[in-house]
């Protein structure tokens, strides 16, 4: 306890500078691998792709992402030995945020897709393994963590193939592919919306006092569906054909019907991350601030001040628009060539994704859906379309996250304590 008041302020602004670095991060490499289908099909810029993620970002972690916090990540470690000194929490949370966005940085610059949940899980595994005891952690949790490194991908990927399959029945080999896309492009619009809208109130929008049973959610998520679909058609409705374009392509002028219809998805995908991730980066620096302007109490949940978001919105914008790019070229053009029909096939089923696990307890990676999903669309060619060589080394970087985060994350809470302690 007296550690912490003579050292308070000093804790709560490396929280806050190790926070801000995490969050960095996560938009250098997470947000950059959601958004990466997007840009690498041509759909926008990567200048698009910025703006999109501050805004949807900050409205998904804000509106969506809830203004409780759980300090100790979804239960993977359990505080209660060391609750007389929760100055080693303290320590634990540094180095766990120190060490995940050490890692990620890392893995940005070499452009590799990784989880940032999974960098910061294998953080507090770390911490608590020197600084608790072994027996601190949850391994039953950390057994789901591994079975979603196969769960993630290959549901994503599987959803992916049947989208893109469906998209090239119904569609490209038909006799008159570009009137099908105008015909059929606001009805998979209207799945992203819903999607996406279902997801959102299932996650439970309770700070906003908004409490839905299943069927006022699906009922509300059907009106969202409806908005894209309709906004949809208006955008779709302005494109052209392009006879030039289709000479030298035969399926340009449809791939010109889908470009629009990702910006739904980016955007979309922008506001799902920001209610869903958010957390990894600024979760230990909630539990900071509460230990600290506690005067020592551990809570497994702590309110997250409004500037404790605007600091990871600032963040992950400012990792998006430095590193991104990395991470990007990686999702976007490495793994297979993905052009607009594509890149929403694989957004789509992302999203899919990520409904059905939340609805099921499927231990799944956003990350890991993501990268199965691109591999999905491209699978829906033959094998010879994906770079194995690049998904091997995507799925080597998976494998060693959670024990890079866990050696880092031991050694920083060593150096803490010897600082402070």
């Amino acid at each position: 306890m007296e550690i912490i008041a003579q050292n308070g302020t000093i804790f709560i602004g490396l929280a806050v500078v190790f926070g801000l670095f995490m969050t960095w991060g996560i938009g250098a490499n997470d947000v950059a691998n959601a958004m990466g289908t997007s840009v690498g099909s041509k759909a926008i810029t990567v200048r698009q792709a910025i703006l999109i993620a501050a805004i949807f970002e900050f409205a998904g972690a804000v509106l969506a992402g809830g203004r409780v916090t759980e300090t100790v990540r979804k239960g993977i470690i359990d505080p209660t030995p060391i609750m007389a000194e929760p100055q080693l929490l303290v320590y634990g949370m540094l180095a766990a945020l120190l060490s995940a966005a050490t890692w990620l940085a890392i893995a940005s610059l070499k452009g590799w897709p990784v989880s940032t949940t999974h960098s910061i899980v294998g953080a507090l595994v770390g911490f608590a393994a020197v600084g608790i005891g072994g027996d601190a952690v949850h391994w039953g949790k950390i057994g789901v963590i591994v079975a979603s490194w196969v769960i993630s991908p290959v549901v994503g990927g599987g959803l992916a193939f049947l989208v893109m399959t469906s998209i090239r029945i119904l569609i490209l080999d038909t006799d008159q592919p570009f009137r099908r896309a105008r015909a059929l492009g606001p009805f998979y619009l209207f799945l992203v919306g819903f999607l996406i809208a279902l997801v959102t109130l299932f996650k439970g929008l309770s700070h906003l006092h908004i409490e839905l049973s299943v069927a006022g959610s699906v009922g509300a998520a059907v009106i969202v569906g409806l908005i894209f679909g309709v906004l949809g058609r208006i955008l779709i409705g302005r494109v052209k054909v392009d006879p030039q374009a289709d000479r030298d392509f035969h399926f340009a002028s449809v791939e010109k019907v889908f470009a629009p219809m990702m910006i739904f998805t980016a955007c979309s995908m922008a506001f799902a991350h920001g209610s869903n991730d958010v957390a990894n980066g600024i979760g230990p620096l909630a539990a900071v601030l509460s230990i600290v302007s506690s005067g020592g109490e551990v809570a497994q949940k702590a309110g997250t001040p409004m500037w404790v978001l605007f600091i990871g919105g600032v963040g992950i914008v400012l990792g998006l628009a430095t590193l991104g790019y990395r991470v990007m070229r990686t999702i976007g053009t490495k793994i297979t060539e993905l052009r607009p029909t594509r890149g929403f096939s694989a957004e789509l089923a992302a999203a899919a994704t990520v409904v059905i696990a939340s609805r099921t307890g499927l231990p799944v990676s956003t990350t890991h859906v993501a990268v199965g999903a691109v591999i999905g669309v491209g699978l829906a060619r033959g094998v010879g379309a994906i770079d194995m060589r690049v998904v091997g080394g995507i799925v080597l970087s998976w494998l060693v996250t959670l024990p890079v985060g866990a050696g880092l994350a031991a050694a920083f809470f060593f150096v803490l304590r010897g600082i402070f302690g």
